[in-house]
């Protein structure tokens, strides 16, 4: 077994100081690594040790190899946990560190590169009996005979760029006429976000809901998965509102996507904690997405419901341990939410909001937990992703689990910048999710921005009458304090 008596965490926030607490809980030594930006970050003075990487934008910090692997020297560092974006999911990193002697916590090289291809995705697991949408096999570039394909499979289509992620180089063909102008934007975009033009197209599923299972495997061939997160609710394809278990997943649909999921991960040799994404159609078919090899934002969720540690089980599986647990021990228990605290107006389209945290009081309470790596009196950088924290809420039941959340969105005070709390509030509030009536076009059928805006002169008007009527009374109190009749009831008392 790999002895790692410290850990370098080669991230910043919310996931640093996350990977940090388990580190330390298992009486492991750790290490942060900050920008110039970051210099005073909670995540840095939590560390038991910490290294400025530069300057604050992170291709001169934080995605910079040769730096982080130096610090990891420095420290005597006996791994680097990555966290997710950033180097994460980057193959040549993990063959970097291999070749320091230092350990990856995270999968194998061959697994990153396999499923951070779509299309070599596609070719790893079509011989592990996983459904697939109907599409291309293969990228293609010639626009005439990708217009032939794109009419077989019939439209609408979605043309995706192969090292595509989080929205990019995707477009939506509704028309056969608008298919070559769509498809030279997926293949500009693709190449000017990943350097990469490939594309594939394949069969654009009209109101899919967004599914997920967490996988665990060991370097022993054992491998389960730890159920499903319904990601459905998205901006700019990118995730909002997550939960766990998903509400419409019967128990046979349930254990079909676990074993499909498992089995993908067993087509790449996978090992440690990844994340199988599927399609969910009508409720019933499902299709494989694309597998993220590493530790998703959401796994909270997970956590809550299955009382599994995932940063533990990351570590112990780069130790060389084997899982302690079989598919047959795990169950679920509960029902988990999270809502990603972004620095965004959502009453202008999502666009990032930039400020310092004058205010920044998070809520406590059972079943409330708050993951995040701020501060009163932080500012919110310009270089980095505008999340401020995730906040998490659990029950016994997805009701309970919902009554926590609205509460604790209500109590979570930020001033200094817009966030995605008052979206939130709305988002839990509509009908459609608390029926669990929900798919990925969530927001673009039903949010408005102009509740949001409406909510939020409501509030403020609230807060004001309440502001008034304590200064009243305040008031009151002074002026009644201040006559000559109060002196002497007081000394009547």
């Amino acid at each position: 077994m790999k002895e790692i008596k410290k850990i370098l965490i080669a991230n910043r926030g919310e996931i640093a100081l996350r990977v940090m607490r388990t580190a330390r809980r298992m009486g492991i030594a750790t290490v942060a690594v900050y920008s110039e930006a970051d210099r005073n970050a909670p995540h840095v003075k939590f560390a038991d040790q910490a290294i400025c990487l530069g300057p604050p934008p992170s291709s001169e910090s934080y995605l910079v190899m040769d730096k982080i692997i130096a610090a990891a020297k420095e420290t005597e560092a006996d791994a680097i946990h990555p966290g997710y974006g950033f180097l994460s999911e980057n193959a040549a990193f993990a063959e970097k560190l291999k070749e320091a002697g230092i350990i990856f916590i995270g999968p194998g090289t061959h697994a990153i590169t396999v499923m951070g291809s779509k299309l070599a995705a596609k070719e790893a697991v079509k011989d592990y009996n996983i459904p697939m949408v109907p599409g291309t096999d293969e990228a293609i570039t010639d626009v005439k005979a990708a217009k032939e394909i794109a009419k077989k499979i019939g439209f609408p289509i979605l043309v995706k760029a192969s090292a595509g992620g989080g929205g990019k180089g995707m477009r939506i063909v509704e028309h056969e006429e608008e298919f070559v102008e769509q498809m030279d934007r997926a293949i500009s975009e693709a190449i000017s976000s990943f350097g990469d033009g490939s594309v594939f197209i394949e069969k654009y599923v009209t109101s899919p809901r967004h599914i997920e299972i967490q996988v665990l495997a060991d370097g022993h061939g054992n491998t389960v998965h730890l159920f499903e997160r319904e990601c459905s609710i998205q901006r700019r394809h990118q995730k909002v509102v997550e939960e766990a278990p998903s509400a419409v997943l019967t128990p046979e649909l349930r254990a079909e996507m676990g074993a499909a999921a498992v089995r993908v991960a067993q087509s790449c040799g996978y090992e440690g904690a990844g994340t199988v994404e599927f399609l969910l159609e009508n409720n019933k078919h499902f299709y494989f997405l694309e597998m993220n090899t590493r530790l998703q934002v959401e796994h909270p969720v997970t956590e809550l419901i299955t009382g599994i540690d995932l940063v533990e089980q990351q570590i112990r599986v780069a130790r060389g341990e084997k899982l302690s647990f079989t598919q047959e021990d795990l169950k679920i228990e509960g029902h988990a939410f999270e809502l990603r605290v972004y620095a965004e107006n959502p009453s202008d389209g999502f666009l990032p909001s930039t400020g310092n945290l004058s205010v920044y009081k998070k809520p406590t309470g059972t079943g409330v937990r708050v993951d995040d790596g701020f501060e009163e009196g932080m500012d919110i950088p310009i270089y980095y992703d505008p999340m401020i924290a995730k906040l998490i809420t659990y029950g016994a039941t997805r009701s309970e689990a919902l009554e926590r959340m609205k509460h604790a969105i209500s109590d979570y005070q930020i001033v200094g910048v817009e966030t995605t709390l008052p979206f939130g509030k709305f988002v839990f509030n509509h009908e459609t999710f608390i029926r669990g009536e929900i798919d990925t076009h969530f927001v673009k059928k039903h949010f408005i921005p102009d509740a949001v805006v409406n909510s939020n002169k409501a509030e403020k008007k609230i807060a004001a009458k309440v502001a008034l009527k304590i200064y009243l009374e305040e008031s009151a109190k002074l002026k009644k304090q201040s006559s000559p009749n109060s002196n002497w009831v007081s000394n009547r008392i």
